[in-house]
C-alpha cells in the first residue's frame, strides 16, 4: 500500500460524512467520555435508533458516572430493562464503581485502562479514546467490519483469527493523523446506512470505486454466512403466583446468565414441578395463561404461565423473593417477555379467577 492511500481513503470518508454522515446523535451533544462510553456500550449488537430512547432516559436519571456508581443496581437494570443483553448493564455498573475506585471518579483516558474495565473490548476501547480523547485507535465493529471486508475483498470467515487479524491490521493502517472522532463515526455510519448487510447502497459509497468486492462481484459472498444450525427449543413454566390483594410473587434472577438481576416469576422444567411449589405456597385455583414464544441469538424459549391465588398476603422468603403490586413490578428491571406478560395480565386474569377462589371453584384449564 503506498503511503498515499490510507490519506486518501480517510479523506474520502470524512468528505462523505461531512455531507451525509449522523452529526445530531444525543451522545455527541455535549460529547463528553462519559456519554460515549454509555452510547458505544449500548450500541453494543443494538441499533441506533432502538438505543437513542434509552440512552436519553439513562442519562436524565444518571447523569454522570459518579451517579451511575453510587446508584443500586436494581434501578440501573430497571433502566436497561428492554435493551437486552443485560451483562452490558451489569458491567457498565461494575466500571463506574471501578472507576471511582481507581480513577477519580473519571473514565481513563489512555487505552490499556479503558480496556481493563468490564464490558470494554478491543473495538470498544478505540471508540472511546478516538471520540472522547482524539487518540489514533481504531474499531472494528460489525458494520465497519464488513465494510472493510468487502473494499479489501476479505472473502474468509471474518471469525476466524488470523482473519481478524488481518482486518485490525488493515483497518489501523487507514487511520487518519486528524478527526479521528469524525473518523471514527463516519466509518460506523458507513457501514449501518450505506455498507448494509443486504443491498448495499455501493452508488452512494464514498469507497466504491476500488472496493474489491463490488469489482468481483462479491458484495453478497462478504461477510461468508455461516451455515446457520437448527435453533433449539426450550420449554419454561413460569408460576405467576398472585396474593389477595393482587400482589405478585417475584424472584431476583442469578447474578450471571441471560437475565442477571433482573426479576421474573419462579420458572420450572415441568408442568408438575409447578404445580407443587404452588401447592405448597397454598395456592387454590390455577389458571393457564396463553403461551407465547420469546426468541434468543441461540435457542427459542416456549413460555407456558400459569396463574395461582393464594388466600391473604403474600410473605417474602428471603431478599431475593418479593411480592409487588403489579405497577410497582413494572417499575423494576424485568425481562422483556416478562414485562409485556405483565403488562396484559390483570384485565385478562384477575376479576374472573379471584370470583372463582372465592366460590372455591378451580377455574378450567
Amino acid at each position: 500500500m503506498s503511503e498515499r492511500e490510507p490519506r486518501a481513503f480517510a479523506a474520502r470518508v470524512l468528505g462523505w460524512f461531512d455531507h451525509h454522515g449522523r452529526h445530531d446523535l444525543p451522545w455527541q451533544h455535549p460529547r463528553t467520555p462519559y456519554r460515549v462510553w454509555l452510547a458505544e456500550v449500548m450500541l453494543q449488537q443494538t441499533q441506533v435508533a432502538t438505543v437513542i430512547p434509552y440512552f436519553e432516559r439513562f442519562v436524565a436519571h444518571f447523569p454522570d458516572l459518579r451517579r451511575l456508581a453510587a446508584a443500586p443496581l436494581d434501578d440501573v437494570l430497571a433502566l436497561w430493562s428492554g435493551l437486552g443483553y443485560y451483562a452490558r448493564a451489569r458491567n457498565l455498573h461494575r466500571a463506574a464503581r471501578l472507576c471511582v475506585e481507581r480513577h477519580g471518579g473519571e473514565l481513563p483516558d489512555d487505552f490499556e485502562s479503558l480496556l481493563a474495565l468490564p464490558g470494554i473490548g478491543r473495538s470498544t476501547a478505540g471508540a472511546i479514546a478516538a471520540q472522547a480523547f482524539g487518540q489514533r485507535y481504531a474499531i472494528l465493529d460489525g458494520n465497519v467490519k464488513r465494510a472493510i471486508a468487502r473494499h479489501r475483498g476479505v472473502i474468509d470467515d471474518l471469525s476466524r483469527a488470523p482473519v481478524m487479524a488481518r482486518l485490525w491490521a488493515i483497518t489501523e493502517s487507514l487511520l487518519p493523523e486528524q478527526r479521528l472522532a469524525d473518523y471514527t463515526q463516519a466509518m460506523m455510519d458507513l457501514g449501518a446506512t450505506v455498507c448494509l448487510p443486504r443491498a448495499p447502497r455501493c452508488t452512494d459509497c464514498p469507497i466504491a470505486h476500488d472496493c474489491i468486492a463490488r469489482r468481483d462481484d462479491l458484495v453478497d459472498a462478504i461477510p461468508s454466512k455461516p451455515r446457520r444450525s437448527r435453533v433449539p427449543t426450550r420449554t419454561a413454566f413460569w408460576l405467576l403466583l398472585l396474593d389477595e390483594a393482587g400482589r405478585l410473587q417475584l424472584e431476583r434472577l442469578p447474578p450471571s446468565g441471560i437475565w442477571g438481576g433482573l426479576w421474573a416469576p419462579p420458572a420450572f422444567d415441568d408442568r408438575a414441578v409447578l404445580e407443587d411449589a404452588a401447592s405448597r405456597a397454598g395456592a387454590v385455583a390455577l389458571h393457564d395463561q396463553p403461551s407465547f414464544s420469546h426468541l434468543f441469538t441461540h435457542f427459542r424459549l416456549d413460555v407456558r404461565p400459569v396463574c395461582a391465588w393464594v388466600g391473604g398476603a403474600g410473605c417474602a422468603t428471603d431478599a431475593e423473593t418479593r411480592w409487588f403490586a403489579i405497577g410497582e413490578a413494572l417499575g423494576l428491571g424485568l425481562p422483556t417477555p416478562v414485562r409485556k406478560l405483565l403488562q396484559s395480565l390483570p384485565a385478562r386474569t384477575e376479576p374472573e379467577a379471584r370470583a372463582r377462589q372465592r366460590r372455591g371453584r378451580a377455574p378450567r384449564t
